[in-house]
């Protein structure tokens, strides 16, 4: 195992082990608001600052991009953390939260890790060597049809501009698949789609660090990622659609035709 993954995996695992001591006293938690329906706690900040003591004492000069420190400049290797995917699902005990670490070597995507404390799944992913669900290959689905697909979405409530376009988007494929699944948890979601419980995702205004981990997850467990212009933008558009081959290629068309000029760039 590469040392850049044991680092990540000792992270998340800390991290984890922060979320799940507060899960029986969650009214106790002092809870901010970072904006409309988006939260932060201090298990938060908690689980984050064992990530980025975890990272800074085996790698010191790397660079962090992290949700609740935000960025630190560092060499050609860059850590994107997101230390509680699902703060509002934890917070009313909806059981769909994980820690997300990815690992960039010089702006391309190498290693990534989603662990899910509440199953005790680990997911994790290396450039060039596959993608794993504790230890055991994992690859997308094998669906071809639409039809009998089952997708993930989420809601953008960061870019409500755009909800009407998403709805639009939501219609035509609900309509086209078996189903649509709205769970809370984006790196949750992607790493469902590398693992082939679900079989495609599509989501408007998300951050690099919900995005980073399960794009490489996907990656490595032969599935497609992309931007809403079928390009490789989506960490900085925060705009993403995912899939196994077949059903990224029938759902981004779709998408394209109810998304706004802007969102398609």
């Amino acid at each position: 195992m590469h040392p850049l993954m044991n680092t990540a995996i000792k992270a998340a695992r800390r991290a984890g082990n922060v979320i799940m001591r507060h899960l029986d006293h969650l009214e106790r938690l002092a809870i901010e608001t970072k904006g409309r329906n988006d939260f932060v706690s201090e298990v938060d900040h908690q689980a984050e600052l064992e990530i980025l003591g975890i990272i800074h004492a085996a790698y010191p000069d790397h660079g962090i991009l992290a949700e609740e420190s935000g960025r630190k400049s560092g060499n050609d290797y860059r850590w994107i953390i997101d230390p509680l995917d699902g703060t509002t699902n934890y917070l009313h005990g909806f059981p769909q939260f994980a820690v997300s670490i990815a690992i960039e070597h010089r702006g391309r995507l190498a290693q990534a890790v989603v662990f899910d404390p509440l199953r005790n799944e680990l997911f994790t992913a290396s450039r060039g060597s596959g993608a794993q669900l504790n230890e055991r290959r994992m690859r997308v689905s094998q669906i071809v049809n639409l039809e009998f697909a089952l997708l993930g979405t989420g809601f953008p409530f960061r870019a409500e501009k755009h909800l009407e376009a998403w709805i639009n988007s939501f219609r035509v494929l609900l309509t086209h698949s078996s189903g649509v699944r709205r769970a809370g948890s984006a790196a949750l979601d992607l790493a469902y789609v590398a693992c082939g419980r679900l079989d495609g995702f599509w989501e408007i205004g998300l951050n690099a660090w919900d995005i980073a981990a399960g794009a490489l997850l996907i990656e490595e467990a032969g599935g497609l990622v992309g931007d809403f212009a079928g390009g490789q933008e989506f960490l900085d558009t925060g705009n993403v659609v995912a899939g196994n081959p077949q059903i990224y290629g029938k759902i981004l068309p779709f998408i394209q035709a109810h998304m706004p000029p802007d969102l398609k760039r």
